[in-house]
């Protein structure tokens, strides 16, 4: 965007310098006749003298006027930037004005929600608690079922450690090692952890707490009874023979009864368990999902509301009668130079799309809004009260000192704003 030219200030500089250098060319020339007239050894004529005094003075006349027209237009310019930087201070206070307005009534409408909300809040907690509660029943229920057909496979492997127990050479792995009446001094040396198939059946049977909760303990301890046996006692040794065999009975009795329903127990188990994981996944989603949706919706009324103390924040402005817009537009076309710069600004502010860089820029007077229009026409009023009284209070002779500056003003290149 070029800036307006015409710098009134500085153009009388120039013009003023042009003007004192014609005045001191002027007293040269009067100089001059005074010279050759006393060369020639004649009187100076009675007019010669006065003719040079008037020469000089009206060298002099138009840089004093020139120097004053200055001084009125740096008024001018001055008391316009005072009155611009007020109508600035103006409105930052009435905005200020209503940011505290529109923040108490926020405050307020806040409380109004969070009461609101609060309630919602707690609806929606009953019915996250019960939405837990009926997972849990939920995870109690497959557990149950597990527990119980746990129960039946280690029921089932009872009655395999029964037939182990009932053969003729289970009896020496029927109770524990008596290392010392035996005199088996390294013994705990070799052997870690002990084992026998009578400690078992009590852990099986036992009430308290402390029984098996797995099959699969079972088995490794019913292993580990005739590995320690087999570890102890050399192989060939009646102990390692007997061991040996009671170990292949069982591994063919679990391999054919109990394995495959231990493994169809475990994909049982991983599928309840990944179908509660999708639930509970499920349930998760849903819930954000329709905490998406009540944010969403309470930040739509917000919305609402803020749109409304907008609304009553912005001042109603009366639409201009037609013959208010054709005067607004008649003096708009009469506004000097200098001054166009801040009517850019106003209908800018308002119109994101108006083209402000362009040299000639057309202002359609009806397509503004009531608000833009009223503010020019304020800011056309300003101007032309301070010229009015700018011009009032000078003297005559600088009326028409004020109205050429106008006219060379207007006559510079610099920004046109005209109304279609």
């Amino acid at each position: 965007m070029q800036p307006p030219t015409g710098n009134a200030v500085v153009t009388g500089g120039t013009e003023l310098v042009e003007i004192v250098g014609q005045a001191a060319q002027g007293r040269g020339r009067a100089a001059s006749m005074v010279q050759r007239a006393a060369a020639a050894g004649k009187p100076p004529l009675s007019g010669t003298g006065g003719a040079a005094k008037e020469l000089v003075a009206e060298a002099q006349r138009p840089a004093a006027a020139t120097q004053e027209e200055n001084d009125e237009e740096l008024k001018q310019s001055l008391k316009q930037q005072v009155l611009e930087i007020t109508a600035k201070v103006e409105e930052m206070e009435r905005q200020v004005t209503e940011v505290a307005r529109m923040r108490a009534t926020l405050l307020k409408t806040k409380a109004l929600n969070n009461k609101a909300s609060s309630n919602a809040k707690d609806r929606d907690k009953d019915k996250a608690a019960s939405n837990k509660k009926q997972q849990q029943l939920e995870a109690s229920r497959r557990d149950a079922a597990r527990t119980k057909r746990m129960t039946e496979l280690m029921r089932q492997l009872g009655t395999v450690l029964r037939q182990i127990t009932q053969h003729k050479w289970a009896w020496p792995f029927m109770e524990p090692v008596d290392v010392q009446g035996l005199g088996l001094h390294d013994y705990y040396d070799i052997i870690k952890k002990p084992m026998d198939l009578g400690t078992i059946r009590d852990r099986m049977d036992a009430k308290d707490g402390t029984g098996y909760k797995h099959v699969q303990e079972i088995c490794d301890d019913i292993r580990l009874v005739f590995r320690n046996a087999m570890a102890y006692n050399q192989d060939g040794t009646d102990v390692h023979v007997m061991a040996k065999t009671l170990s292949e009975k069982f591994e063919e009795k679990w391999r054919t009864v109990l394995e495959p329903k231990l493994q169809e127990e475990d994909t049982k188990r991983k599928q309840e368990e990944k179908e509660a994981n999708s639930k509970e996944v499920a349930a998760m989603q849903a819930a954000e999902e329709k905490l998406a949706v009540d944010v969403a919706q309470q930040l739509e009324e917000l919305d609402k509301q803020l749109e409304e103390l907008k609304q009553k924040a912005t001042p109603k402005c009366r639409v201009m009668s037609i013959e208010e817009k054709r005067q607004l537009g008649h003096s708009l076309g009469r506004l000097p130079a200098d001054n166009l710069q801040r009517v850019i600004q106003i209908i800018a502010q308002k119109n994101p799309g108006f083209n402000a860089s362009a040299d000639e820029v057309e202002v359609d007077i009806d397509a503004q809004e009531p608000a833009t229009l009223w503010r020019l026409h304020r800011y056309v009023q300003s101007v032309m009260n301070f010229k009015s009284r700018a011009v009032g209070n000078s003297p005559a002779s600088n009326k028409r000192g004020a109205q050429a500056t106008i006219e060379k003003i207007g006559a510079k290149r610099g920004r046109k704003v005209s109304s279609p």
